[in-house]
């Protein structure tokens, strides 16, 4: 590198050594500064722009991740200037590299899995893992993990459909010794009602309610419920109708257990003349047939393909797999107007609800020639519980269901329902239930699994007024995180689903709800050790 001056110090080039590149020439105004400052200022620079860009190029071949501001000058242009490479930038392409290649290999049958990311670094350092044998050991690892996963996830799910189907030892227990009651107690077999009340069963002024189940214990609460959240109680009529092992054992709970003022009545399948196999007929195929009773009673893992499957999907699956739902009890209230041909309008409830306001204003809605006042769940805030559609109930790859049905067409709720007997009688709702019955036999289930409400879903097409939403909350048996404050302002909540709050998987915080409506100091449940929890 050379410095010429001209001979008037007006101008100062900086050229290459062979002296034929100029690097830099600089004009002087003499006006604005002196020849020696800047000659001292050409001397300067002369001297630290070698060490710059040295600096720059050091820098930029280190690949140093952090640096000051000064020194990230070097690494931010050093790479364009030399026209190389960062090696942070290839490290992370060759990664994804590895990465794709391992995605797409097979893992051997053989490999030894590591079961904790300590084993994993123990390994790498024993064998000396390079990148590709990183990647395809960790790929095993998390195979691996998430096959357990799952797997415990249907093994929980299985075991709460065992505990949802099964029967407590402690309501197992007060069945077993209130029926031994009524055989050895004059008292357990008196007749309900008295009968001087006996006329006012079919008095169509009273409010009737009407309840199918074998549960004693979930009977009492709904019956309890609704006496003490009612402002007339004197004007309730219950009709409670169970099965025949279980007649003995809830007669006797309620001869004992007085519901004064209003009046109930016990009453067994076995004690309705209407009510024989001749007819009903369908009913007694769906409980008699093998194929259908394998598929309630059977091995439900077998029958799973679980490779292909999601949970949510299996757990829906085994709750269609309920034992109860090929129970004539369950099936009961298609039947109504012949099992109470003087009755004009009742409410349905099923055992597993709790009633928290007074429902005589139910009598006053005008169901406007409808049969069938129900809660439509086709919308509402909670969007798991209150989005139900005819295409969550059937199959619409069917063709009969493709033809007659709409799949977004709303569903609606049982579980609490006003029914007008007088316009019903007037219909064929039992005899197309009947007939989808049977249509839904001859195609081995495949035109819905879940129980008695698809079936009613049609039946009762045409013939359903919508009920205000508050009349009926459900989702309790399901929806975890059920709003707590919902449920206080809700007239009738419904634990509908596998959680059922006299079960140990019913859900803590609205498990409350129910027991407050348990006389845990009766002799009975004392003694079966059913405590409040």
């Amino acid at each position: 590198m050379q410095l010429h001056f001209s001979p008037s110090m007006r101008s100062v080039t900086i050229s290459s050594s062979n002296g034929f590149v100029d690097l830099m020439k600089i004009k002087v105004a003499a006006r604005h500064i002196s020849y020696r400052t800047l000659f001292h200022t050409i001397l300067i620079l002369a001297f630290l722009l070698p060490f710059v860009f040295i600096l720059t190029a050091v820098v930029t071949l280190e690949g140093v991740n952090k640096c000051s501001s000064f020194d990230c000058l070097g690494r931010r242009f050093g790479p364009r200037i030399l026209r190389r490479v960062d090696d942070s930038e290839r490290l992370i392409r060759d990664f994804h590299k590895i990465l794709k290649e391992v995605d797409a290999a097979e893992i051997p049958n053989n490999m030894k899995v590591p079961d904790s990311f300590d084993q994993l670094v123990t390994d790498m350092k024993n064998n000396h893992y390079d990148a590709r044998a990183f990647a395809l050991t960790l790929r095993a690892m998390m195979d691996k993990f998430e096959r357990e996963i799952r797997e415990s996830k249907f093994s929980e799910l299985m075991n709460k459909h065992f505990a949802a189907s099964s029967i407590p030892k402690g309501i197992h227990c007060l069945s077993l010794r209130l029926t031994d009651e009524y055989s050895s107690n004059a008292h357990a077999r008196k007749q309900l009602p008295s009968p001087e009340l006996l006329p006012l069963l079919s008095d169509n002024s009273y409010y009737h309610y009407v309840l199918s189940t074998d549960n004693i214990l979930a009977a009492s609460v709904v019956v309890r419920s609704t006496i003490q959240s009612s402002l007339q109680p004197e004007k309730i009529v219950f009709h409670v109708i169970t099965d025949k092992k279980t007649y003995p054992g809830m007669h006797s709970w309620f001869a004992l257990n007085p519901v004064s003022p209003a009046i109930l009545e016990v009453k067994g399948i076995h004690q309705f003349d209407w009510l024989t196999r001749e007819n009903v007929p369908v009913l007694d195929a769906v409980e008699n047939h093998d194929s259908i009773r394998n598929y309630y009673h059977g091995n439900h893992i077998a029958a799973a393909n679980l490779s292909s499957t999601s949970p949510r999907t299996f757990a829906s699956k085994l709750q269609a797999r309920s034992p109860k739902y090929i129970s004539l009890l369950n099936h009961l209230r298609i039947y109504l107007p012949e099992l109470f041909p003087n009755l004009d309008k009742v409410v349905f409830f099923d055992d597993d609800i709790v009633i928290q306001q007074d429902l005589s204003s139910l009598w006053d809605i005008d169901l406007e020639g409808k049969v069938n006042g129900a809660v439509e769940t086709c919308k509402g805030e909670d969007e798991w519980v209150m989005s139900k559609h005819f295409k969550n109930y059937f199959n619409f790859s069917h063709p009969l269901i493709a033809r007659s049905l709409d799949p977004d067409e709303c569903a609606w709720a049982y579980g609490m329902n006003v029914f007008d007997l007088k316009a019903w009688r007037k219909t064929d709702i039992r005899d197309t239930y009947h007939y989808w019955l049977k249509e839904n036999l001859k195609s081995n289930l495949t035109m819905w699994k879940l129980g008695t409400l698809p079936p009613a879903l049609i039946a009762f097409r045409g013939h359903v007024y919508p009920i205000d939403p508050l009349w009926h909350m459900l989702g309790l048996g399901y929806q975890v995180n059920t709003d707590i404050e919902s449920v206080k302002k809700a007239a009738v909540i419904h634990y509908n689903g596998q959680s059922k709050p006299w079960l140990q998987i019913g859900f803590e915080h609205l498990r409350p709800f129910w027991t407050k409506h348990v006389n845990y100091s009766n002799d009975f449940i004392r003694s079966c050790h059913i405590l409040e929890s």
